[in-house]
Formats: structure tokens, sequence, C-alpha cells
């Protein structure tokens, strides 16, 4: 359980790549509003991409709780909370001491 509740350290790589999980999830969600549970099944593959890129966070939760609501779908809400999610990992990262890196033997 711990593990999955681990937050990864922020690269550029895990960063650009959550970014582009929630904008691809939002454009999805605009061409695809005439098919039937397509909104769903994008809602749940981004929570899950996007947890497994940057770390799950609260943040997410209303994130993926607010598709459900007619017209607040239409919202680019994704990366809206892609992007306030990262600025409020980077935040806690610099506040951390830098790791020591381990040397074995």
């Amino acid at each position: 359980m711990d593990r999955l509740l681990r937050v990864p350290r922020l690269t550029r790589l895990r960063i650009v790549v959550a970014l582009a999980i929630a904008v691809v999830a939002d454009g999805l969600q605009l061409l695809l509003v005439w098919l039937p549970f397509a909104d769903q099944i994008i809602d749940v593959i981004a929570m899950a991409l996007v947890s497994w890129a940057i770390g799950f966070h609260w943040l997410l939760l209303p994130t993926f709780v607010t598709e459900f609501v007619p017209l607040l779908d239409e919202l680019p809400t994704w990366t809206a909370c892609v992007i306030a999610v990262i600025a409020l990992r980077k935040r806690e990262q610099r506040a951390l001491p830098p790791e020591k890196p381990v040397i074995e033997i």
C-alpha cells in the first residue's frame, strides 16, 4: 500500500507525461462527447495514468468527480488539476533536504 501512495520525484519527463495525459484526456472528452460513457472511461484512465506519472494527490479526486457534472465536464479540468498538483509537488520538494547519494560497495 505504501508503494501506491509513494510520491515519485518530479522530473521533466514525469511533468511532460502528466501534462500530455491531461491535455489528451481533455481533448478526447471534447471530441467524443457524443459517445456514451466515453467521458467516464477517459476519466478513469486519466486518473490512473496521472497518478502513475506524478503520484496520487487529493486534488485529483474532485477533478474526477467534477467530470461527472454536466457543463463543468466541458472545462479542461484535468489540465488545470495537473498543473496545480505539479506546482504543489515542486513546492514540497523544494522544502525537502537534498537526497544524499547512496554509494554501494
